[in-house]
C-alpha cells in the first residue's frame, strides 16, 4: 500500500461535479490517495472519462445524477450506500454562476443558482448523515464556495448569496454534527483556470479578464491548487479541522 493511500483506505467519498474542472480534479486526488469515489454529475461520458483519467478506475463509482431535482437525492444516496456499502465523506463541488445585475435578479434565477449551489449540498449533506448511511466511525463534509462569500462584485449578488449560505451553514453543520464525529469544513477558490471561468472570460474583452487576473498577486489558480486542500481537508487523519473556511485565492483577499 502507498503510503498516502493510508488516511483513505478502503473509505468511501462522494464528489458531486466530478465531471470537469476543480470537481474533477477533486476526485482525481481522491483517488490518488486510496478513497473510492463516486462521480457523481448529470452527464456519463464526462464522469466516466473522469475515472478513465484516474490512477485507478477500479476506485471510482459513475452516478449519473441531476441535482437540480432535489427530490431524487435522498433516494439516489440511499441506493448508493445500499449497494456500495457506508459513506465517509462528501465535498459538493457542483455549482453554476450567472452574471445577473439587480435588475435581472428575478426570483427564478437566482433560485436556480441557490438550489444547485447551496440546496443539493444540503440535500446531499442530509443524506450521507443518515444514521443508516454513514460510516459508523464518523466522516468529513466538505463545501466548495468561493472568495465571493467574502466580497461582493457588480452582477454577482445571486451568486454570493449562494455561496455566503454555504460558508454560514458550513459553521452550524459542523456544532450540530460534532457529537457524531462529522466533521464539515468549506474551501473558498479565487479565480481558478476551468471550462466555466473561460465561459465567463469569452464574454469579458481581453483587458476586463487582465484586470481581474492582475487582482491575484499568484496569478489564476489551477484546479490541482484547489484539490490539494480538499484532499487534506477531507482526510481522517486531520481529525481536529472542523467549521473552517479555507481561503485559496492566490492573495485576491488580502487586499
Amino acid at each position: 500500500m502507498n503510503s498516502q493511500e493510508q488516511g483513505f483506505c478502503g473509505l468511501r467519498v462522494l464528489v458531486s461535479g466530478a465531471s470537469s474542472g476543480i470537481g474533477r480534479q477533486i476526485a482525481l486526488e481522491l483517488i490518488q490517495k486510496g478513497a473510492h469515489t463516486i462521480l457523481l454529475g448529470r452527464r456519463k461520458e464526462k464522469l466516466e472519462e473522469t475515472a478513465q483519467l484516474s490512477c485507478a478506475p477500479d476506485r471510482a463509482e459513475v452516478c449519473v445524477l441531476d441535482l437540480t431535482r432535489l427530490e431524487d437525492i435522498g433516494p439516489a444516496i440511499g441506493d448508493l450506500a445500499g449497494r456500495l456499502g457506508r459513506l465517509y465523506g462528501l465535498c459538493h463541488c457542483a455549482g453554476v454562476v450567472q452574471t445577473l445585475p439587480l435588475a435581472a435578479s428575478k426570483p427564478e434565477r437566482v433560485r436556480a443558482m441557490l438550489d444547485l449551489n447551496f440546496m443539493a449540498g444540503l440535500e446531499l449533506a442530509r443524506a450521507i448523515t443518515r444514521r443508516d448511511i454513514l460510516s459508523e466511525t464518523g466522516g468529513s463534509i466538505l463545501w466548495i464556495a468561493s472568495i465571493y462569500a467574502h466580497v461582493g462584485a457588480p452582477g454577482q449578488i445571486g451568486y454570493c448569496a449562494s455561496k455566503g449560505a454555504i460558508t454560514a451553514a458550513v459553521r452550524a453543520m459542523a456544532l450540530e454534527l460534532a457529537s457524531r464525529k462529522v466533521r464539515v469544513n468549506s474551501i473558498s477558490p479565487g479565480m481558478v483556470s476551468t471550462d466555466m471561468t473561460d465561459a465567463a472570460a469569452s464574454r469579458m474583452s481581453k483587458e476586463q479578464w487582465a484586470h481581474i487576473a492582475a487582482l491575484h498577486p499568484l496569478g489564476p489558480g489551477e484546479p490541482r491548487d484547489v484539490a490539494r486542500a480538499a484532499a487534506f481537508l477531507l482526510d481522517p487523519d486531520n481529525r481536529w479541522i472542523t467549521g473552517a473556511d479555507l481561503i485559496i485565492d492566490g492573495g485576491f483577499t488580502l487586499q
